[in-house]
């Protein structure tokens, strides 16, 4: 780990000519307010979700002999008292067994419900009852410079608390399988090695993304999956262990228009989805989408969000042909691709 010193500036010293000019009693007060403030509200999330926040092990094996000894890990969030817990895949992927340690201190054997590479979401199951669980929120409601906190284990040090804001919305980020994750939360709470599968929260202690990434060698930087994304998966990973979804090969971004500019082009929302990438060969782009062009709606529903576009590709979806109404360099277009079956993960 590469530890980089910083030197703060000292405050300048007061001559005893200046006293006349240092500020009054009462704006110091205010300061001090505001902070105790803040700190509630931290100090109020950690209260409420510390004790569903877990650790993770991955168990590695030796000689094809079981599971032998803990080769790394990361965090992850209990979101039912009976025992399910939410974390990332790139934590738990392709470890022979998994442990979760209890934020009581005990340990606890976890057993694989199912997993998502495509959006970095992995279910895991522990045999305990009446366990301490989150409230999931609403990440389609944030706002940019919104009060985050995270709560995670970075290298192990169990029930790390940071907090910053909500620094950019609607990002982008591969998936360890290279596959682009839509709407990625963008944050300036510190996150390090350790806070993968960890809870993002908002101020009243509603988890509203999971932290899954930073970049290396920055500072401030660090990305979660949003929660809806998370609603949407938790339901198939229950059913199915797996997220079997209709397949158009494209990557795209939420983007929002100004009111005005939605009601002159006529439309229902005042968002859409931009294409970031059309894969050569994928459905999309064998109908002709092109990246930068702008879909409005499929099928005629509007689709103001990326995962709009993923609730029309479910299983049902596959074999069926679109209708999609796209804007694209200002002027509206109708092109019609067929849902592929999504291609074998490699």
């Amino acid at each position: 780990m590469n530890i980089i010193r910083l030197n703060f500036a000292r405050p300048a010293a007061v001559e005893s000519g200046d006293t006349a000019e240092r500020p009054a009693a009462a704006p110091r007060a205010d300061e001090d307010a505001a902070m105790d403030a803040y700190s509630r509200v931290v100090t109020g999330v950690v209260e409420r979700v510390g004790p569903a926040l877990v650790g993770i092990r991955r168990l590695r094996s030796k000689n094809g002999e079981g599971p032998q000894g803990a080769e790394g890990g990361g965090s992850g969030i209990v979101i039912t008292p009976d025992g399910y817990v939410l974390t990332n895949h790139h934590v738990v992927m392709g470890a022979p067994a998994v442990e979760v340690l209890l934020a009581d201190g005990t340990v606890a054997k976890a057993e694989m419900v199912g997993s998502d590479p495509d959006t970095d979401l992995a279910l895991l199951r522990v045999h305990r009852h009446q366990l301490s669980s989150v409230e999931l929120g609403d990440s389609a409601a944030l706002r940019q410079g919104q009060l985050v906190v995270a709560i995670g284990n970075p290298f192990g040090l169990q029930a790390s608390v940071t907090a910053g804001v909500v620094s950019a919305l609607a990002r982008t980020l591969r998936a360890s399988n290279g596959r682009l994750i839509e709407d990625i939360i963008q944050t300036d709470a510190a996150l390090n090695p350790g806070n993968s599968g960890g809870a993002l929260l908002d101020s009243a202690g509603r988890v509203i993304g999971v932290n899954t990434a930073i970049i290396a060698g920055a500072q401030g930087t660090g990305f979660a999956v949003p929660v809806n994304t998370a609603k949407r998966v938790i339901p198939e990973l229950l059913r199915y262990g797996r997220i079997e979804r209709g397949y158009l090969g494209i990557a795209g971004q939420t983007v929002h228009f100004p009111r005005a500019a939605a009601d002159r082009m006529g439309l229902k929302t005042a968002s859409a989805v931009q294409i970031i990438q059309a894969v050569p060969g994928g459905p999309a782009a064998a109908a002709g989408i092109i990246q930068g062009d702008v879909i409005i709606s499929i099928n005629d529903r509007p689709v103001p969000s990326v995962d709009d576009i993923y609730k029309l590709l479910d299983r049902q979806a596959i074999g069926q042909e679109l209708k999609v109404k796209l804007l694209r360099r200002g002027e509206m277009m109708a092109l019609t691709p067929r849902v592929a079956e999504q291609p074998a993960r490699k």
